[in-house]
């Protein structure tokens, strides 16, 4: 057979109908697979999702305060942040861009970082001018009221415990993910129950701080039924007229079934579990301690989220690295929400959207206060011994409003 022949019957056995300007027939002319290839193009393109909003949003740091220093962050302090929250969004966004890519959105991410109030106050109306849709925040309280004052855009904050900012000086657009202090004392009071460890040995720090903190676990021991066999501070110090204060053997003399130890620097915190006059256990910042988040988590998918971020941060995620990731993906579901826009819509979006931390419950903001439920993870460092709410622990609503600020104390005044 010929190489002519067998073209022929090639030829014959794969006809090929191409769109052609008077129709369909076998041979299209070069016009005709132009047009051909255009409505093919033209098709595809109808397939994908206009783009239907950018929404800009700027994360204000705190810069300069000593949080990362190296020496401290080599001791990876329980409830500590490892590194900037920047990172963490980063993250989170990268997760859902294909999400965001279906509805035609996006998030975009710019960052500052201020050193006073009043540069953060300065950064916050400039980001507002240039288009901002959502602010964050990783500052300490006065700058954090400072921002969410100086625009009407709504704030979520990343990185402060602080309960005054879901209390007497909340607001309605500022959005809490990370965990209040009280949150986590009403976790570790709860498990005291639990474990019918019901009298408490308080060791409080020096700082202002630690006198705040301390001030909520005694209003959680007291809301829970505990009882506080004695309250003592200690202070770390070079001073050999002060070293008593220091003394494990001294402070923790008497009778008591747990030792709460509030200690926000973490230093004397970790050296004393296994060092009580009695062999009891240490709870609060140091032995068994209340965070958002731990990297040995095993459940609902927390060693894969662990395994992503520390593929993409190159550093575990903490509890604080856990926040800023659940903030960049509020901000990817409420975009989802609301791909169209405007701004407006974005915000009401945010304020009911539902998102899964893989703690195994959904979680939302409290319309009372904006502070994030979720459940609360009870770690000695090693690995997760157990959850808050406890087992058996009630709410006529939602049982993960037993931990922080309930509705019916009005504690926030703000209107949403």
């Amino acid at each position: 057979m010929t190489q002519a022949m067998e073209r022929g019957m090639k030829y014959r056995m794969t006809p090929v109908l191409t769109p052609g300007p008077l129709g369909l027939h076998g041979r299209a002319s070069g016009a005709g697979r132009v047009l051909s290839a255009c409505l093919l193009a033209l098709s595809a393109l109808a397939c994908l999702p206009a783009r239907a909003a950018t929404y800009k949003v700027v994360l204000i740091a705190q810069a300069d305060n000593g949080r990362f220093d190296r020496t401290r962050l080599e001791r990876a302090y329980l409830g500590h942040p490892g590194g900037p929250a920047l990172d963490a969004v980063q993250v989170a966004l990268k997760e859902a861009k294909l999400e965001l890519e279906s509805v035609g959105a996006a998030v975009t991410l710019d960052s500052v970082t201020v050193a006073t109030p009043e540069a953060a106050k300065a950064a916050a109306a400039q980001a507002e001018k240039a288009g901002a849709a959502v602010l964050l925040t990783d500052l300490d309280v006065a700058a954090t009221l400072a921002v969410t004052d100086a625009v009407k855009l709504p704030v979520i904050n990343v990185s402060n415990a602080a309960d005054n900012l879901r209390e007497k000086d909340c607001r309605s657009r500022l959005y809490h993910v990370l965990p209040s202090d009280r949150m986590r004392a009403d976790a570790l009071a709860q498990t005291l129950v639990s474990r019918k460890w019901s009298s408490v040995l308080l060791l409080t720090g020096p700082s202002p701080l630690d006198a705040q903190r301390s001030a909520v676990a005694q209003a959680s021991i007291k809301r829970y039924g505990l009882k506080l066999a004695g309250s003592k501070p200690f202070k770390l110090s070079g001073d050999p007229r002060e070293r008593d204060l220091a003394n494990p053997a001294l402070l923790t003399q008497g009778s008591y079934d747990a030792v709460w130890v509030v200690d926000s620097d973490g230093e004397f915190a970790r050296s004393l579990p296994y060092r009580t006059v009695l062999p009891r256990p240490v709870v609060g910042d140091a032995g068994l301690v209340a965070l958002a988040w731990h990297a040995q988590y095993e459940r609902y998918g927390a060693p894969q989220v662990s395994r992503r971020y520390t593929r993409d941060a190159k550093r575990p995620m903490g509890a604080h690295e856990w926040a800023a990731w659940m903030a960049g993906k509020a901000l990817a579901a409420a975009a989802v929400e609301a791909p169209k826009g405007p701004a407006a819509a974005l915000h009401k979006a945010l304020a009911v959207v539902e998102l899964d931390g893989s703690k195994g419950v959904t979680m939302t903001f409290r319309p009372w206060d904006r502070q994030l439920r979720q459940t609360l993870l009870l770690t000695d460092g090693q690995g997760v011994i157990g959850t808050a709410p406890v087992d058996g622990m009630l709410h006529p609503k939602n049982t993960l409003d037993t931990l922080g600020g309930d509705e019916p104390e009005k504690l926030c005044k703000a209107q949403p």
